[in-house]
């Protein structure tokens, strides 16, 4: 069916703001006593003041993650974990935090209005309608969906699609109350006359203005010290305008486990034997296949070989034995067993592409003077690959224009094709080949060939022995254990010359990631655990994709305990700003209304600019950008009344209005209501909403510490 299709592809279906989870009904169990159990271990949060409990969390997602397993027919990924996880918390948040809003509003939902929601003809829910319309007439498919709801109701679905089905019953009771909830709130939305007035204004009151200007760039910042006790104070005065964060930062070592002499010297000897037995097979297809670290076809294109091997080929005879051939960490043999031809012939080819897609007649003609030009620059000797760069439209011009491979099975647009594998040999095409992408100008750089190459091909990859693993495994093991701090793993790497200590900066909780190193949550982790103090080194060696990493943490910010130490960065240049401000004010002195006799006094780094027309919504300085400070200040001058000068965003000023234009007074006002609206959203309200209960919620959410 439809519906049970589109369910089962979907982990996550959304309806406004309720993600469709399948297991909703399942919670309230666990709900009942107004907690999610007590195993003892941290809460994985807290909603409402209803304690979520690991254990229980971690079961429910389990059963989310067996019934999407049944569903999907495979095994859940990290990624679909992940997002189970987020099901199962937003469930969570509905189930406490929204449906006490539902109750105390009297929302609700029947069984009869159930009923019309999933079988009904006045009121049946979009999504369900969706399910069995036509994507391509548009028509719903009034059979189809009775034949569904009857087989549901006789409980004739496959017990699996049954129980989806039920699942998604209950859940759209949920979306249903959220949408009456959004539409409650959304019913409240009123512009009132004197908001849409001031809108009106502040777009349309105009103004024309003459400042002075001192950027604080203009000041070196050498010039300006920023002690801790400023940051601090600034800090102290400012708290509420900074939210606190959870981060991590910490100096790790990583040791690249890269294969040794012994290995390399144990390869070779593995493909010297490999090839012997190779030499001697009867059947060398099959004794490649069974010995070779990558599957290889038994027969080659021109295209699919590099040149070593072509050239090693071409001095070989039928049976004879080529390589091993190295290409990067990949060691190839071959046993060469003649050529055949092919049906098509495969080259190789560079193009500069002058587009002309869209283009009008006189501009194709343009291209086309300017094609011209370049193919004649090319026959005069410049280089093909240099003008690729410089010319080129398409993803080739940064490789000078290389095409690569390819053959004449039609990949290629047909004028393109017949073209290039119409010309003999390698070289300079003489004309320019139109398609309808533009002009090309085309060299080809491997003349075209139908020969097949029968070789059978073992591939062997050199990697670390598990002896080189170890050996690596336990140097960054006896350096752990060595170390006792964050300040001695600094030091001890310091006198190391063969290691390099880095730093990862403010690494969130639900990063799997840091600098460069991928696939590394088991860090970030070990980074968040209750037991990790500042200063402590991390309790083993993290196996990170072939790597081996320790760690130390080196700084913690705490979202539930901030101190002024987290904003340091941001916090330092506002005071540094501040500081500047005030040096700059100190130097201009009193400025009267003659700004260019006081900018030649100040020296270097004054500005003397005008403005025109600017209104205080989305009006802008020259030099100086959006100011919001500065143009605020200037609206609110007389007429030629020079300011004193003051500290801006982005510098100090000295402003003065010389020209006001006041927006008329008008009848009706709806046009400006209806901006706000649009500024808003449709469902602004209900989102702002929907925020305001989260956070009445006191939502406490622990999860990327966890998993």
């Amino acid at each position: 069916m439809a519906l049970i299709s589109r369910i089962r592809e979907n982990s996550v279906l959304t309806i406004g703001i309720l993600a469709l989870a399948l297991f909703a009904f399942i919670i309230g169990d666990y709900f009942s006593s107004g907690s999610l159990g007590s195993s003892g271990q941290e809460n994985v949060g807290e909603i409402n003041g209803v304690d979520v409990d690991y254990q229980q969390f971690v079961k429910l997602v389990d059963v989310q993650r067996q019934q999407q397993e049944l569903s999907t027919g495979r095994s859940a990924t990290e990624d679909d974990l992940r997002n189970i996880r987020e099901q199962v918390w937003e469930q969570l948040v509905q189930d406490n935090a929204f449906q006490p809003e539902y109750e105390e509003l009297g929302i609700d939902v029947t069984s009869d209005e159930l009923r019309e929601m999933v079988q009904g003809t006045k009121n049946l829910h979009p999504f369900i309608r969706q399910q069995f319309t036509d994507p391509n007439t548009g028509v719903f498919n009034e059979a189809q969906h009775r034949e569904f709801i009857n087989a549901a109701a006789n409980k004739t679905l496959p017990a699996e699609q049954q129980y989806i089905w039920d699942s998604f019953k209950s859940n759209l009771i949920q979306i249903r109350k959220s949408e009456k909830y959004q539409n409650i709130v959304s019913v409240g939305d009123y512009i009132t006359t004197a908001e849409a007035k001031k809108e009106y204004t502040t777009q349309n009151n105009k103004i024309s203005a003459e400042y002075l200007y001192v950027p604080f760039y203009s000041v070196n910042d050498t010039t300006v010290k920023v002690s801790d006790n400023e940051i601090e104070s600034y800090y102290s005065k400012h708290q509420k305008e900074y939210n606190g964060f959870d981060s991590r930062s910490f100096d790790y070592v990583v040791y690249q486990v890269l294969p040794s002499g012994e290995d390399s010297t144990a390869l070779l000897q593995e493909i010297n034997d490999l090839a012997r037995g190779m030499a001697a097979a009867e059947n060398a297809a099959a004794y490649a296949s069974a010995n070779s670290d990558v599957r290889n076809p038994s027969s080659w294109s021109a295209g699919e070989l590099s040149a070593e091997v072509k050239e090693a080929v071409s001095n070989s005879i039928v049976g004879g034995m080529v390589g091993p051939i190295k290409d990067g960490q990949n060691y190839s043999i071959y046993k060469y067993m003649g050529t055949e031809r092919d049906s098509v012939s495969t080259l190789r080819a560079s193009h500069i592409l002058i587009n002309t897609q869209g283009a009008d007649d006189v501009t194709k003609a343009a291209a086309k003077v300017r094609a011209q030009d370049i193919l004649s620059q090319i026959k005069g000797g410049a280089s093909f690959e240099t003008l690729a760069r410089i010319n080129g439209s398409d993803g080739t011009a940064q490789q000078g224009g290389d095409l690569g491979y390819f053959s004449n099975d039609g990949r290629m647009i047909p004028a393109f094709e017949k073209a290039v594998f119409g010309y003999n040999g390698a070289g300079l095409l003489p004309n320019l080949v139109e398609t309808d992408f533009g002009y090309h100008i085309v060299k080809v750089t491997e003349a075209k060939s139908n020969i097949k190459y029968n070789l059978a091909a073992i591939t062997k990859i050199l990697e670390p022995s598990e002896i080189t693993l170890n050996d690596s495994y336990q140097d960054a093991e006896s350096l752990r254990a060595e170390i006792s701090s964050a300040s001695d793993m600094k030091a001890k790497v310091a006198a190391n010359e063969n290691l390099v200590l880095l730093t990862a900066q403010r690494v969130l909780p639900g990063s799997k990631s840091f600098n460069s190193v991928q696939d590394a949550r088991e860090v970030v982790l070990w980074a968040y655990g209750n037991d990790v103090a500042v200063g402590d080194v991390a309790d083993r060696v993290f196996i990170v994709g072939d790597t081996y990493l320790i760690a130390a943490l080196t700084d913690a910010t705490d979202k539930e305990s901030p101190k002024a130490s987290d904003f340091k960065s941001q916090i330092e240049a506002k005071v540094k700003n501040k500081l500047k401000g005030e040096k700059i004010i100190a130097k201009l002195g009193d400025v009267s209304g003659d700004f260019e006799a006081a900018a030649k006094t100040y020296g270097a780094g004054a500005l003397v600019e005008s403005v025109t027309d600017i209104n205080i919504a989305t009006g802008m300085l020259n030099s100086a950008g959006i100011d919001a400070v500065a143009i605020g200040k200037a609206f609110g001058l007389k007429v030629n009344t020079p300011s004193k000068p003051f500290v801006g965003q982005n510098g100090v000023f000295v402003m003065k209005k010389t020209e006001e234009n006041a927006a008329p007074e008008l009848a009706d006002y709806s046009r400006y209501k209806e901006d706000i609206k649009q500024r808003v959203g449709v469902y602004g309200s209900a989102s702002a909403a929907d925020q305001a209960v989260r956070e009445a919620a006191e939502i406490v959410d622990r999860r990327a510490k966890m998993f």
